[in-house]
């Protein structure tokens, strides 16, 4: 396990590059995000450790980050002033390029993995919206009309954008389709639904809606979308039944999941990320067959915890995979100012 200090700045993302395995990105924020600076740490893996290549200061704190997929030297940023910055590792001090349309913090940014050419972002103002690298404006606005703490693109379509909000749903927005009064929203899936009735077991209590605080898309079964927030409950849907409720439900967590991230080399594999100072790495069952659920209504789906972490000692605020190489590593960033890079398979068990 190899270990970084991010000095006087609290970790509330890390992300590898796609194009070196040897380089990371961390958004950072002084004071916890709550005021204060950001700092954008670029990170080099060397034979003596983690070192600095560069590192870049913002005027607020940076919530999340993500990598270009068509420059290699090139990176986003959110901020808390409703900013949105692209940065190059190959250019000094300043950004390339600012956008400033969210009225409110930005949590979340996510490249188009398929189509390459767009990103996007997601705010507290209740927006996600969709952008180019090579425009002043963004060109498309999409309305949650809920503080929207995760947004992606589906790695296997360049027009279809999820969301997960504050109100414990699911978004799903097809570009390709009209505007209209939808404003492209094709699917809206309550979070804190119940798995569908089996036969002989009796129904279970309804659940009360918590707000969701990540998601991520499976990177080999399409369709498949993971959820967490507040509830401290890992829940997966296939978003082509979703009266079916989730596929598989994976209790755990003792406080809030903060971050998830599917495996790029297997398909049932995910890690997580939580306020109890946790990484925990989960296999979903699918390929487990599918189990019952247990008395309380909190296991369902064959999947189990594989393994955690625990070298934090603050809230964990990210987690990222590796790309390249052995399948087993990754990267994790904190509020206790440390950013730690380990391989999933020494905390897994027998």
């Amino acid at each position: 396990m190899l270990e970084f200090r991010t000095q006087g700045f609290a970790g509330h993302a890390v992300k590898y590059s796609p194009f070196f395995d040897s380089r990371l990105a961390v958004a950072s924020a002084a004071n916890f995000g709550l005021v204060g600076n950001g700092r954008l740490h670029i990170l080099g893996l060397t034979p003596k450790g983690i070192v600095t290549e560069k590192w870049f200061d913002t005027q607020d704190s940076l919530y999340d980050l993500a990598w270009s997929e068509l420059h290699e030297n090139q990176l986003v940023v959110a901020a808390g002033d409703g900013s949105i910055k692209l940065f190059d590792v190959g250019i000094d001090q300043f950004p390339v390029q600012s956008w400033h349309e969210h009225k409110r913090e930005v949590f979340a940014v996510h490249w188009n993995l398929v189509a390459k050419d767009t990103f996007c972002s997601s705010s507290w103002d209740g927006c996600i919206k969709i952008w180019s690298p090579h425009r002043s404006e963004s060109v498309v606005t999409l309305p949650t009309h809920s503080c929207t703490y995760s947004a992606a693109f589906s790695p296997h379509s360049p027009t279809i954008v999820s969301s997960v909000s504050s109100d414990s749903q699911l978004r799903i927005f097809d570009l390709r389709t009209p505007a209209s009064a939808s404003n492209h929203l094709v699917l809206t899936v309550p979070i804190n639904q119940n798995p569908s009735r089996q036969v002989g077991v009796p129904p279970l209590p309804a659940l009360p809606p918590a707000e969701a605080l990540t998601h991520d898309w499976n990177k080999y079964r399409d369709g498949i979308v993971a959820t967490a927030g507040v509830d401290r409950v890992i829940r997966t849907y296939d978003i082509r039944t979703p009266q079916q409720g989730p596929v598989s439900i994976l209790p755990g967590h003792e406080y809030a999941v903060r971050k998830l991230a599917w495996s790029p080399h297997l398909s049932d594999v995910l890690l997580s990320a939580s306020y109890d100072m946790s990484c925990r790495v989960w296999n979903d069952g699918s390929t487990m067959g599918h189990g019952g659920v247990d008395a309380a209504g909190m296991v369902f789906g064959g999947g189990k915890q594989l393994g955690r972490m625990d070298g934090h000692t603050e809230f964990v605020m990210g987690v990222d995979w590796c790309l390249f190489g052995a399948e087993g590593w990754c990267a994790s960033c904190g509020w206790d100012e440390r950013v730690f890079v380990w391989d999933v398979r020494a905390t897994m068990g027998p």
